[in-house]
């Protein structure tokens, strides 16, 4: 296939770029960067914004793709851009979230609201733009926007959960991974009972890629998400048995918990979903919990960030009893 990915340079997208590049695809990489980041295979690219890409629609139709990913529409109007850019009658594929959910909503406002395991006919938020006023450049964020836009064009929405692995921007396990690096022999944690779903940034592109590749999966939304779910607690154990280290975590009163350890406490909506229409779909399945995480945490204690954060004044206070 002849595929655009649009934002495929960071984290899932540059994994969708492999995964399919990998399967034989050619690809037309679509990008705000002047430049093209290091290791990428080898690819056209298209250095515009995507509110610019209007001008660019000459240019996207002679490429003549046959489908197209979208890894970075957050916003209806990134969407929109987007959908009225492209040539028409090519499969699409958007990235979505696990955060359209109304349990997603619940656990936000510290309700409960749903059973789990969570599919695609639980129910979505009633209200929309859950970030507005609370973070920078987020107001208009909301994959439900998104899915307005792309499902009726026939569009397969993905939604995603805590998506982890190598190149992660977010360091989802660095709320252990700072402190083995600081040689912290103690880190406090609470009950640890939230059970959380997550999916291998790997295994999420290998189901891009047979979602794009599908023509029964137009039109689906799709969750990708691991056949287990580990609780917060058991998920910290086995990052710290990925690092090799021999920190103990201590059980300390979930009011004491620092703020980065706030999720190994009390939550009162669990976020576990089924991945089963994937599955049968697509064929779709996933790797060994134990070997990615691995793998995760490999990468990422060779590649500390910048600012590691090396203040444990909260933790002293909480393994201290307060």
């Amino acid at each position: 296939m002849r595929t655009i990915i649009l934002g495929g340079t960071r984290f899932i997208g540059r994994a969708i770029v492999e995964e399919l590049s990998g399967a034989g695809h050619e690809l037309l990489i679509v990008h705000r960067g002047q430049l093209e980041p290091e290791g990428l295979p080898e690819a056209q690219h298209l250095h515009a914004d995507r509110m610019d890409l209007g001008l660019h629609r000459a240019l996207l139709a002679a490429f003549e793709p046959d489908g197209a990913v979208d890894c970075r529409a957050l916003t209806r109007a990134d969407s929109e851009a987007v959908i009225t850019a492209l040539p028409d009658n090519i499969r699409l594929v958007v990235i979505s979230s696990i955060d359209v959910y109304r349990a997603f909503g619940a656990l936000n406002d510290d309700r409960e609201t749903d059973p789990v395991p969570l599919d695609e006919d639980s129910p979505v938020r009633p209200g929309r733009y859950p970030y507005r006023g609370q973070a920078p450049g987020m107001d208009d964020y909301d994959k439900l926007d998104v899915e307005d836009v792309y499902l009726p064009r026939g569009a397969t929405s993905l939604r995603l959960p805590m998506v982890y692995g190598e190149r992660d921007y977010q360091r989802r396990e660095e709320f252990i991974l700072r402190r083995i690096r600081a040689g912290r022999k103690r880190i406090p944690v609470g009950a640890g009972t939230w059970l959380a779903c997550r999916g291998y940034v790997r295994d999420v592109a290998r189901g891009a890629r047979l979602a794009l590749e599908s023509s029964i999966a137009a039109g689906h939304v799709l969750n990708l998400y691991e056949d287990r779910t580990y609780s917060m607690g058991m998920w910290s154990r086995m990052i710290l048995d990925a690092s090799g280290s021999d920190a103990e975590l201590v059980r300390v009163a979930d009011d004491l918990l620092p703020e980065d350890l706030k999720p190994t406490g009390t939550m009162t909506q669990h976020i576990a979903a089924s991945a089963r229409k994937a599955r049968a779909m697509l064929g779709w399945t996933t790797s060994d919990p134990l070997a990615t995480l691995q793998t995760t945490v490999a990468w990422h204690l060779a590649n500390p960030p910048p600012d590691p954060g090396q203040d444990f004044t909260a933790d002293e206070k909480a393994l201290a009893g307060g």
